[in-house]
């Protein structure tokens, strides 16, 4: 396997969750436009939109977290296939325990849904001072809006708990958040910053 059509055949076959087109579409748009070179990922699956993101530029560093030990060994693999081990780090374990040094231009939440607001509140401390942190599946197949789509308890409760993340977006007194229709809905938080001429000192 060494060509990027081939993951996505396979994950698809397997039904590993990866970015739908029009989502990966747009998030590599905004990356060329807005000249994203230092990406974190959480949530690597086999590799699909790490590898994506990478061959956009020859200066695009991405770094992802997997904890599920067959997809990160996949991943491994995919991305040695596409000559891009350099510029891809792969990571195995927890997002929420991993620690992680360094800035990112854009991170990159695509992992466990109920998680969402702890991914975001542990990894912002890695955001770059105008970077952007990026989620997908926010709409989760229009269960979001319509929550009658399904009748599963457990499917009910995780739809729940991204709209509580989307809530969290919403009313966050740190980041501005535009949300997006494309994939499977996607959201956009960038950073409020103050600055001096914006504060009156009497």
């Amino acid at each position: 396997m060494n060509q990027i059509i081939d993951i996505k055949k396979s994950a698809r076959k397997f039904a590993v969750p990866i970015l739908k087109d029009s989502g990966l579409t747009f998030i590599c748009s905004y990356i060329k436009n807005h000249n994203i070179k230092r990406i974190l990922e959480i949530g690597t699956a086999v590799g699909y939109s790490a590898i994506n993101f990478a061959q956009l530029s020859d200066d695009i560093f991405v770094s992802s977290i997997e904890n599920d030990i067959e997809r990160y060994q996949e991943a491994v693999r995919n991305v040695s296939d596409m000559e891009l081990s350099e510029r891809i780090t792969l990571y195995l374990g927890d997002a929420l325990t991993l620690e992680l040094s360094g800035e990112f231009d854009l991170i990159f939440i695509d992992a466990a849904k109920a998680q969402y607001i702890k991914f975001f509140e542990k990894y912002k401390n890695n955001l770059s001072s105008d970077g952007v942190i990026i989620a997908d599946n926010i709409y989760f197949h229009g269960m979001v809006q319509d929550l009658s789509l399904t009748h599963n308890y457990s499917t009910k409760k995780l739809v729940k708990k991204i709209r509580k993340f989307i809530d969290f977006l919403k009313n966050n007194q740190e980041f501005q958040t535009d949300f997006y229709d494309e994939g499977d809905g996607i959201s956009v938080s960038h950073r409020i910053t103050s600055t001096k001429q914006d504060i009156k000192i009497e």
